[in-house]
């Protein structure tokens, strides 16, 4: 079993195209502007880039951080089609550091679902030590009821004629365990399988905000797109460095 996102880095964006990246980019680019972000940014957990090339497109200055080889250099061929100078970086949230200060922090789609309970504070300290006094660190994670009651103990499937997509989840005590099989059409017309696997971390909200107050205000605590979190699958924690 490879490690997440080795084989699923080329598909990512194409199997989440229903996720309607250009709506919830602009969610972030009308929120950040309202709050005065300002414009050198850092795109946290950026996988393939798809938020970080749409802020560069809007007028920001971006840099992209991964732990997975795979995604950044698939997020550096798709911001060099697109015409788009974004540096990308290898770089791991629970050990983020950076020679600048960024104006704001932004990390969406469950980049720290991946981080255990107990490194939480020492990334959110990471976080801080990189922005600006006053900047804004925005970072979404999957919800406790989502991952226990919709994808936990589940299997989803995807079938397209490029690429099959299969994933397997197992509940644990803090975590969901995803085992993931892609089956990858070649140019011949046969089809390899790939494996890896991913862990998700189950966060309560109460026990993210306690840990967020030792570096950070958090200004408001919102649903997916913002709407009401009690009826989202997302939390999204807005918050601004002390």
């Amino acid at each position: 079993m490879n490690e997440a996102y080795e084989y699923l880095a080329d598909w990512f964006e194409i199997l989440n195209d229903d996720c309607d990246y250009p709506k919830w980019s602009q969610y972030f680019i009308e929120k950040l502007a309202a709050l005065g972000a300002g414009k050198r940014g850092l795109e946290l957990g950026c996988g393939s880039g798809a938020f970080s090339r749409a802020l560069a497109k809007a007028g920001y200055n971006m840099t992209g951080a991964d732990l997975s080889a795979p995604m950044l250099t698939k997020a550096a061929a798709l911001a060099r089609e697109q015409g788009l100078a974004i540096e990308y970086r290898l770089q791991d949230a629970v050990t983020l550091k950076s020679g600048e200060k960024f104006d704001f922090i932004l990390s969406p789609n469950d980049c720290y679902n991946y981080i255990p309970p107990q490194k939480l504070q020492t990334a959110f300290a990471h976080a801080a030590a990189c922005l600006k006094k006053g900047g804004v660190f925005w970072f979404d994670i999957s919800s406790e009821h989502k991952l226990r009651t919709k994808v936990a103990n589940n299997m989803f499937a995807d079938d397209r004629d490029e690429i099959t997509y299969l994933s397997f989840n197992t509940l644990f005590s803090d975590r969901v365990e995803t085992d993931v099989t892609l089956f990858i059409k070649e140019k011949d017309g046969r089809y390899i399988r790939c494996d890896e696997k991913h862990t998700q971390y189950l966060h309560a909200e109460e026990g993210v905000t306690k840990l967020l107050s030792a570096y950070f205000d958090v200004l408001a605590v919102e649903g997916h797109l913002g709407e009401e979190k009690q009826e989202s699958d997302r939390l999204n924690f807005i918050c601004r460095k002390k």
